[in-house]
């Protein structure tokens, strides 16, 4: 426990720091996330360019080398260039390839990471809300899956694998640093969003997809500041070896200067919406049905690959991620190319495609897909309405820009990260604002129905914030106010069956070991002892069975925190301690058990009186109504003994409110607010409640340690 290196100890302390909300500009919590942040980014980054790569020598390989064919690709990242694919060398080995590459993505998938099945970026959603560790090897399992699945053929996004990468990597860096179960979340959450921001060259979008994503209506504001330097540090790691281009080339002469324009956006907006449901409905239809299927699931892959590669054979822009085919459409002379019929069939085949292909038990993302979906839909709108309607514009670059906004922004439910990012990926900010009314449009007749089945209504719905948004009083109560004197504590060189004899007289199933100082080292249970052999316990000493990585509280968390520590950590108490040392210990302050916070919650309810956050900073607010028992009745405010830090701030006796001068005399029932130090906040409840009421003990110690 001790280190003598001050540099370590200062990272640790930052790294344990409490967490403080609602105070994201504070310089430890900056300190602390930008140093998280330029990790998770970095890794992002890397992660990026190797799935990038892997893509491209799967594609190279298996629809290159084998088939003959290469679908085309975005300007941004190569050529977009049409290669018909009747004039491929082999076509006729497409559906071979798409089936061999859905078997080989199964086999790696089912063997080693089963949750690394269908599309990555829900199964971080999953992750975030439960507040569970991503096991290590999952995101390179995804990785080398994906690739294979997109790369054979396979229609799949990037986003799903690139933002597990990164998420994963949160996650693991949760774990190395004992972070808590709410800063690993919002970790977890940086990473999806900076993943998805450095492949997609679109860092802004990323960052606000990361708090946008992980709900329906709401989102998870404590991860957007850490997932913006994440992001761009991602971004500027990706870029230093992609290039600084957006993924797709746009004319620079795109403006939105026609307002009666607007109708045509609107009914974009309505078709999104439409196509949108059947997206997300169609695709958990097929992966319903492959669910049910008695096979192996390795072999559902290769099933959904085979049926993929027969339709390719008849509509092969379904193939594949298809952002070549986006870009052909948003230029006049490649979209007035391709044959109308087929325009008319992509949005749904992809659809189906889509669905075989990760629905299957494939490995990709749906994001990629949603965005060629809709940019296509808003192609067939150009297409349809061009020379024939009035007010059309000559290039279809604007109808595509809006239909990726609009499709994959309503069904996903993240309208205003999928606008920012579309606006990067093209480089160009001028459509946003028809974009405004498509999605909005979209969003509404979408409802409640999303392509992220991981997705919650509100954090109210979520795991991670359910106690908070259930008991918001849990929120105002610190576990300073909540935890009990140690009743029993153990010494590292005490024998195993002195400490068996301590508990046998106690109702406590365990107790915290301490060195001389008071410094925590660890923890001894019964079921600790119980693993100690009858024989040798008498010799055994308590640090050779104690645990020794421990999970503790701080006197200033809240209990809402520290309920959510006890119940995600299946634990009946935690010693509370104090800030580490120089040498980096931490004096054992007390104890917090579920009952302890229950009769603190009790007490609390059963009180008149009622916390708030402080108008000033490091302050709370208390207002109590006085009662006859209280010191304060009869007594004017110059003959008060308040505890220092201490202030009434007003004083409400009915309808009126009264200015706290001296001479004004306390009655029962006036409703009393106090501006108080929360150090010295245990101080002004022990007044109010009277002498007879006595102060524990821990908040002499505390207050000691505080100085």
């Amino acid at each position: 426990m001790v280190n003598n290196m001050p540099f370590v100890a200062s990272l640790r302390r930052i790294f344990r720091m409490r967490r403080i909300r609602h105070n994201l500009e504070s310089p430890r919590y900056l300190l602390k996330w930008l140093f998280i942040s330029a990790l998770i980014g970095i890794v992002a980054g890397i992660g990026a360019i190797i799935f990038f790569e892997a893509i491209q020598l799967s594609t190279a390989f298996f629809l290159g080398r084998i088939v003959g064919y290469l679908p085309p690709g975005p300007a941004g990242e190569g050529s977009s260039v049409v290669t018909n694919f009747w004039s491929s060398a082999r076509p006729w080995l497409l559906p071979v390839i798409t089936t061999l590459g859905g078997l080989i993505s199964g086999i790696i998938v089912f063997t080693f990471a089963p949750e690394a099945e269908g599309h990555g970026t829900d199964s971080a959603i999953k992750a975030f809300h439960e507040g569970k560790a991503m096991r290590a090897r999952v995101p390179l399992v995804k990785v080398i899956a994906s690739a294979i699945t997109i790369g054979s053929g396979g229609s799949g996004g990037r986003e799903g694998p690139s933002a597990q990468i990164s998420a994963g990597f949160g996650s693991l860096l949760a774990t190395a640093l004992h972070l808590d179960v709410q800063d690993r979340r919002i970790a977890l959450a940086t990473g999806i969003g900076s993943g998805i921001g450095a492949i997609f060259r679109a860092p802004l979008g990323g960052a606000i997809l990361a708090a946008e994503i992980l709900y329906k209506h709401d989102l998870e504001t404590e991860a957007i500041i850490p997932a913006l330097m994440a992001s761009i540090i991602g971004y500027s790691v990706f870029g230093l070896w992609s290039g600084w281009n957006p993924i797709f080339a746009t004319s620079g002469n795109l403006a939105f200067t026609s307002p009666p324009q607007l109708l045509y956006y609107i009914v974009l907006g309505i078709l999104c919406g439409v196509v949108g449901i059947m997206y997300a409905r169609g695709f958990y239809g097929i992966t319903h049905i492959f669910h049910r299927l008695s096979l192996p699931n390795w072999i559902k892959p290769g099933i959904g690959g085979l049926l993929v590669g027969l339709i390719g054979l008849v509509v092969p822009q379904a193939l594949g991620m298809g952002y070549g085919w986006v870009q052909v459409s948003m230029s006049a002379p490649g979209l007035l190319q391709i044959p109308v019929w087929v325009i008319l069939l992509l949005p749904f085949v992809k659809i189906l495609t889509t669905g075989l292909s990760i629905g299957s038990g494939g490995s990709g993302g749906i994001f990629g897909p949603g965005m060629v979906i809709g940019g296509i839909l808003g192609a067939l709108v150009w297409r349809l309405c061009y020379h024939v309607l009035p007010g059309v514009p000559d290039n279809p670059a604007p109808f595509v820009i809006v239909g990726m906004m609009a499709l994959f922004g309503g069904v996903a439910h993240a309208p205003l990260a999928v606008m920012l990012m579309v606006a990067e990926m093209t480089g160009n900010l001028s459509m946003l604002a028809p974009a405004m009314i498509a999605v909005g449009i979209s969003s509404i007749i979408v409802g409640e129905i999303s392509i992220y089945s991981n997705q919650v209504d509100t954090r109210a719905n979520s795991p991670a914030h359910r106690l908070q948004m259930s008991f918001p009083l849990l929120s105002t109560i610190s576990v300073h106010d909540a935890m009990a004197p140690l009743a029993i504590k153990f010494s590292p060189v005490q024998t195993v069956a002195e400490a068996e004899r301590k508990l046998s007289q106690r109702i406590e199933t365990g107790a915290p070991v301490v060195d001389a100082k008071g410094n925590l080292q660890g923890i001894l249970t019964l079921t600790d002892i119980q693993h100690v052999p009858l024989e040798e316990r008498e010799t055994c000493l308590v640090r050779d069975a104690m645990k020794r990585d421990v999970v503790k509280l701080y006197p200033y968390d809240t209990l809402d925190d520290a309920l959510e520590q006890l119940a995600s950590h299946h634990i009946s108490w935690m010693p509370v301690v104090s800030i580490e040392n120089e040498s980096g210990g931490q004096l054992v302050l007390g104890w917090l058990s579920a009952a302890h916070i229950t009769h603190a919650y009790r007490s609390t309810l059963l009180k008149d009186s009622r916390r708030m956050s402080g108008v000033v900073k490091g302050t709370v607010m208390i207002e109590v109504t006085i009662e006859p028992s209280m010191p304060l009745t009869g007594s004017t405010l110059n003959t008060l003994r308040l505890p220092p830090e201490s202030l009434i701030v007003s004083i409400r006796r009915g309808d009126e409110l009264i200015f706290p001068r001296a001479d004004v005399t306390m009655q029962v029932d006036d409703v009393v607010t106090f501006l108080v130090s929360p150090r010295y906040e245990k101080n002004l409840r022990d007044y109010l409640r009277g002498p007879e009421t006595p102060t524990q003990p821990q908040d002499k110690v505390l207050t000691d340690v505080k100085k």
